[in-house]
């Protein structure tokens, strides 16, 4: 788990008497964060005592590492301490090597969903740094929406004036969160798309196709997505220059369609 999407509840509905009463969007967000944050104090003490035990003990890693994890957790202690997220604290390269068998929930960036009724509004809010402030979804018009062919939800969204359907925001705004994107390769009998990370290079791209494309990768063929479609087809493609030959340090751009030429 890379991430939280957050559903708020915005609205009241009569229809449902359990979704009657008081609404307090921002004590729900609060709430929740405060549950992830007391989790993460719980295996942060529990593994401070499994450290002084180690210590104490000697005998297995260097001590030397054991100081300076210690120091680590005693550090994420005093934060969690403060009611603040994990994703919150300055964290070097060394010590994320540290923290890299641990699931911190209060780590992990958050998205907040503002499930709303009908024409209401309400303010954006935030937790933290890597918290997107809540965006806005109209209940009503969702669930309507998942009930009709293509066509018709179509129009049925031109009507409701919303440029997208809600699950296409949540993926995009999801994606933005987790700093993701996605290239495609291309065969004769499939499509396929793959996520890297934004600021991968063709060789890492590679690598999240198969281990052995990243090893014996000679070059790879990329032609942009705008470019395919805009000109019909990859022959089209090749044929106005569009289709390039990139080399290990080229840096993939959202929608690239890529062949991988690797020998091993």
């Amino acid at each position: 788990m890379d991430g939280f999407i957050h559903v708020v509840r915005c609205f009241e509905s009569e229809e449902i008497p359990h979704l009657a009463g008081s609404i307090d969007a921002r004590r729900d967000i609060n709430t929740m964060d405060s549950e992830l944050m007391l989790n993460d104090m719980i295996a942060v003490e529990r593994r401070l005592e499994k450290l002084a035990d180690e210590k104490k003990k000697g005998g297995g890693r260097d001590k030397l590492i054991i100081e300076r994890e210690i120091t680590l957790f005693q550090h994420m202690q005093s934060f969690l301490g403060e009611e603040k997220p994990l994703r919150d604290m300055a964290i070097n390269a060394d010590d994320e090597k540290l923290l890299a068998g641990f699931g911190f929930l209060s780590r992990k960036p958050v998205l907040i969903a503002l499930n709303l009724s009908e024409g209401q509004k309400t303010a954006q809010y935030r937790l933290s740094s890597q918290t997107q402030p809540g965006r806005l979804i109209n209940g009503q018009a969702r669930d309507g929406n998942r009930q009709l062919p293509v066509d018709e939800a179509q129009i049925f969204l031109q009507e409701y004036g919303i440029e997208e359907p809600s699950l296409n925001r949540m993926i995009r705004l999801s994606y933005d969160l987790l700093g993701l994107q996605s290239f495609f390769t291309v065969g004769e009998d499939e499509v396929r798309a793959w996520t890297v990370s934004r600021g991968a290079s063709a060789l890492e791209a590679a690598g999240a196709i198969h281990t052995d494309l990243q090893k014996g990768f000679i070059r790879a063929e990329v032609v942009s997505y705008d470019d395919l479609i805009t000109l019909g087809g990859m022959n089209e493609a090749k044929t106005h220059g569009k289709l390039r030959l990139e080399g290990k340090e080229y840096i993939v751009s959202d929608g690239d369609i890529v062949h991988i030429r690797f020998n091993v």
